[in-house]
């Protein structure tokens, strides 16, 4: 397993992480994730660890809380090897304190995030959206609190939009306040907007992307093709409406390619869906998921080989979309091309 250092900081985590939103699954979308429990995490866990894989991503958000609880169960013993990765802020309830990054807030969720996960340290914890009734002043404060105080090692957040990010940054280096290093982002083959404005932001300003949903929200698992409609275990039958929208036409197009990269490396498609990612800019880890031990391994397989230059050349050439204004002149136009080279 490859380590990489996550934005600018000192800490390291792998090129992939494992996502637990299966563990303790209920509910309309978590239940058709999965529903893991404690004794088939702690093997996912175990798989994990012989590949290298030392950080598990959560939410308390996760099945109502019983996706950390699930985790905390399955590092049991082993706290000292894993990095625990963990977020709040959306609605956990319909009370007024149950939603957003007000001090209250944050505090609580911090201390019931530690008790589900039977641990006495988050090692990235991250904002999960932004609360535009909170002012950021208040959120840093509350964050270098919990930091200070040892509950937190490290911040970031997710699926922040590119000005909500430069506002908290501003703020945490006038006040003094501890940086957010990750965004925790939706990127894929079918799903590239994060280059636009938030990968060159993060360059920029030492952010590291850690990415959710590699496979476009299950459609680039190589059980979709062109002509044919999901098969019936697929969970895009009860989950589509939640996720990233992808038109039929892009999806195929890739789809085509992957099949093509397959035959020529006899890697799944999966596998390289999520290499490609590994080589983007920015790319921290790779947030993989999984029903079983088969799904596990198979993901697994995506690190210690690359796509070559030819092949990513191919996969970038039949995933690529005009940017939207005021990008497009950037990516179409030489003078502002010259002006502002590509990141990507």
């Amino acid at each position: 397993m490859e380590y990489r250092r996550l934005g600018a900081s000192g800490l390291k985590v792998p090129a992939l992480s494992f996502g637990a939103g299966t563990f303790g699954g209920s509910g309309p979308l978590f239940g058709a994730w999965g529903s893991t429990d404690a004794r088939e995490a702690r093997r996912l866990v175990d798989i994990c660890l012989d590949a290298g894989v030392t950080m598990f991503d959560t939410a308390d958000v996760y099945s109502g809380g019983a996706s950390e609880e699930v985790l905390g169960e399955a590092i049991k013993g082993r706290r000292d090897r894993v990095l625990v990765s963990t977020k709040t802020s959306l609605p956990t309830g319909d009370g007024p304190d149950d939603a957003g990054s007000s001090r209250s807030r944050l505090i609580r969720a911090t201390d019931a995030a530690l008790r589900r996960l039977g641990t006495d340290h988050i090692d990235l914890f991250q904002l999960h959206a932004y609360d535009a009734g909170t002012p950021v002043e208040e959120v840093l404060s509350t964050l270098d609190g919990l930091v200070r105080a040892g509950k937190v090692r490290y911040l970031g957040v997710s699926n922040f939009a590119g000005w909500q990010i430069m506002k908290s940054l501003a703020a945490a280096d006038r006040h003094g306040h501890p940086r957010y290093v990750a965004h925790q982002v939706y990127y894929s083959l079918v799903g590239r907007d994060y280059e636009w404005d938030l990968l060159p932001l993060a360059l920029d300003q030492g952010l590291g992307a850690v990415v959710w949903s590699p496979l476009g929200w299950g459609r680039l698992t190589g059980r979709i093709r062109r002509g044919t409609p999901p098969p019936a275990g697929s969970r895009l039958h009860e989950t589509a409406s939640f996720g990233p929208p992808v038109d039929d036409e892009q999806l195929f197009t890739v789809v085509d390619a992957l099949d093509e990269i397959a035959a020529e490396t006899g890697r799944a498609v999966p596998q390289i869906a999520i290499n490609w990612l590994l080589q983007r800019p920015t790319v921290a880890s790779v947030v993989i998921g999984a029903r079983d031990e088969a799904q596990l391994r198979q993901n697994l397989g995506a690190v210690g080989w690359s796509l070559t230059p030819e092949q990513v050349a191919r996969l970038d050439a039949a995933s690529a979309r005009t940017a939207p204004y005021p990008h497009f002149p950037y990516q179409r136009q030489e003078g502002f091309a010259r002006l502002n080279p590509a990141p990507v």
